[in-house]
């Protein structure tokens, strides 16, 4: 099933960044003046945009939801974004994708200043033809429009050439909306239940089961 353009999430498929993420959540939360709760309390953050989150979570207006963001910022740049761990099968899989022909992107819903230093911390930026994800001021892309990015950058003319590979409802939405094809890996931060609700394409249980999926 190999397609010549792969499209990854970072969050939660290339790599498990609860620490960080979650860690930054409490700190913005306490340094904004609200209660905060056990890291693990902020699971369900990882994946989802972290304004569409803060509006959510903590039903606040968008002005209140963009200072929660910087205050995420002062310690994710610094600190947060290297308490991350790579999935240990995820470089074997890259190579064996580049070898045999694949051209990927990184779809991330993170600033794509943060999502590159990630993957050079990592070794594995060398994989990547692209990096499509949000600036740091303005409105954020949502996931459609960063995969549309990626597809602009390398040239797609027809998305049944691609598949996106992610571990969230709103992974599978983009690739939706972009005619083309999803892998929801359930390692991640979803899960079955919600693989078959958003209607994604495939499962994978693990990084080897992606790897007979999209290599098969």
């Amino acid at each position: 099933m190999l397609r010549p353009f792969v499209f990854f999430d970072l969050d939660g498929t290339l790599t498990d960044p609860a620490l960080g993420i979650c860690g930054c959540v409490r700190y913005a939360l306490e340094k904004g003046g609200y209660q905060a709760e056990p890291l693990e309390a902020y699971h369900s953050w990882i994946g989802p945009p972290l304004l569409s989150s803060f509006e959510e979570y903590l039903h606040c207006d968008r002005a209140e939801s963009e200072r929660l963001v910087a205050l995420y910022r002062e310690r994710f740049g610094t600190v947060g974004l290297f308490e991350n761990t790579l999935y240990p099968a995820i470089p074997g899989l890259l190579a064996k994708l580049r070898a045999a022909g694949a051209r990927m992107a990184l779809c991330t819903g993170k600033p794509t200043v943060y999502a590159a230093r990630i993957l050079e911390h990592f070794g594995i930026a060398e994989y990547f033809d692209y990096v499509s994800g949000i600036e740091l001021q303005g409105e954020p892309l949502s996931k459609h429009g960063v995969i549309r990015l990626a597809m602009e950058k390398l040239g797609v003319s027809d998305p049944g050439e691609c598949i996106m590979v992610g571990d969230r409802f709103h992974d599978v939405e983009g690739a939706q909306l972009s005619h083309m094809e999803s892998v929801m890996v359930l390692y991640g931060y979803g899960d079955a239940a919600e693989a078959e609700r958003c209607g994604a394409t495939y499962t994978a249980g693990s990084v080897e089961e992606l790897e007979a999926l999209l290599l098969g």
